[in-house]
Parts: C-alpha cells; structure tokens; sequence
C-alpha cells in the first residue's frame, strides 16, 4: 500500500511540477482543484 500512495505522490509532483513553472502558476492549479472538490461536494 505505502509504494502505491509513493507512485501516486510521485505521479502528481511530476505533473505538477510540469503543469506550472511559477509559483502563481501552482496558486492557479491549486485553485483549479479547489474548484473542482467544491463542485463534487455540491452535487
């Protein structure tokens, strides 16, 4: 279980760190994701 949540931790940093080059860019993706668990809870 501990080596799948690293591969899944590991996934979503190299995506991160890909998606966004600047720190206002991870603010935007953070935001983004806000965004999308706020609308899952509404439903």
């Amino acid at each position: 279980m501990k080596k799948l949540v690293a591969i899944v931790l590991a996934a979503l940093l190299g995506v991160s760190l890909s998606a966004c080059n600047t720190v206002a860019g991870v603010g935007k993706d953070i935001e983004k994701a806000g965004e999308t668990i706020s609308g899952a809870a509404k439903k």
